[in-house]
């Protein structure tokens, strides 16, 4: 009798166990603890400081004002509080893999976006803003702290957290920018022309403009004869965007037109009629990762910030100090 009493013991005592052995995973964005030193980091967001560099000054600010002026100058306010929670995790997952890797002497990170990621302060914000910087700043403050300390993770290490203004029906894979990012994949974007501005623009060139600028980068490119001949073969990618257009018989790719021409992105047209050289532009970014606008389309539909980052960085975790 005493051995069968144990026994039920024995088995109760591992069905309550099973699920603190084995917690159900979100089936949108699946979670994982983070090591102990890395929960340790990130116990809170408010008691945490980093060194920002701004400019030649390095200074002390905890990440939760960081992430505020970063959010706040990365995404519109006016976006819905699930949109703004994706980009606190987006902008904390970048934080975390510069703390991880620094580049910077003596500084976790910087304020410049064309290295870091870009940064307002509270001045600079109260000059854009006016008198409703309190709102504002209130929800840009409750969408960093209502994902407090979490950030995404792949293979251990923080993610690539990319994102972009916005996409026209699709983002891009990073492999056809940069070098191939499981996570970072062509996938679906829902936002459309009317609710995003300038979603489609347009920069028109004449034929000496067009033909001078071509030559600058690739002077080899032959731009005589008849100007409508001069555009040859394009190439798309996977999601539609030009991989490589070939003018005056030389190969440029959309990477190279769009610094060149100061397009808004690679996915564009370009055509030429009565004496003009004309790009039809559409979306805004380099199309990796998270789409911003699609992102809040996403949101007002209905889906929440862990969905949305799912979505846009599949077989990512996230990482969580709870």
């Amino acid at each position: 009798m005493k051995r069968i009493l144990c026994a039920a013991l024995f088995m109760t005592l591992i069905v309550v166990s099973l699920p603190r052995l084995f917690p159900i995973q979100s089936a949108e964005m699946p979670t994982e603890s983070g090591s102990d030193k890395a929960a340790e980091r990130l116990e809170s967001d408010s008691k945490r400081n980093i060194r920002l560099l701004c400019g030649d000054t390095v200074s002390e600010i905890s990440v939760s004002d960081y992430l505020t002026g970063v959010v706040a100058a990365e995404m519109p306010v006016s976006f819905e509080p699930e949109a703004l929670k994706a980009q606190s995790v987006a902008a904390r997952s970048y934080l975390q893999r510069a703390i991880n890797s620094p580049k910077h002497e003596g500084a976790d990170i910087c304020a410049d976006s064309n290295c870091c990621q870009a940064y307002l302060t509270c001045e600079q914000l109260k000059a854009s803003w006016g008198d409703k910087y309190e709102k504002y700043i209130q929800k840009i403050s409750d969408a960093v702290g209502a994902t407090d300390g979490e950030y995404l993770s792949y293979d251990g290490a923080p993610a690539l957290a990319a994102f972009h203004s916005s996409s026209d029906g699709a983002t891009e894979d990073a492999s056809a920018l940069w070098s191939d990012v499981p996570y970072l994949k062509s996938v679906s974007s829902p936002e459309t022309g009317d609710s995003v501005p300038n979603f489609i623009s347009t920069v028109e060139l004449s034929e000496l403009d067009f033909r001078d600028t071509i030559l600058y980068l690739k002077p080899e490119a032959d731009m005589t004869g008849d100007a409508s001949a001069w555009i040859g073969k394009t190439e798309l990618s996977s999601s539609g965007r030009v991989a490589s257009v070939v003018i005056g018989g030389v190969s440029f790719t959309g990477s190279e037109l769009r610094t060149l021409f100061g397009l808004r992105s690679t996915d564009f047209e370009l055509s030429y009629n009565d004496g003009k050289f004309t790009f039809t532009v559409h979306g805004y970014g380099h199309g990796i990762g998270m789409s911003q606008y699609g992102a809040n389309a996403m949101a007002k539909k209905g889906a929440d910030y862990r969905e949305i980052l799912a979505h846009y960085y599949p077989s990512t975790f996230l990482v969580t100090h709870f």
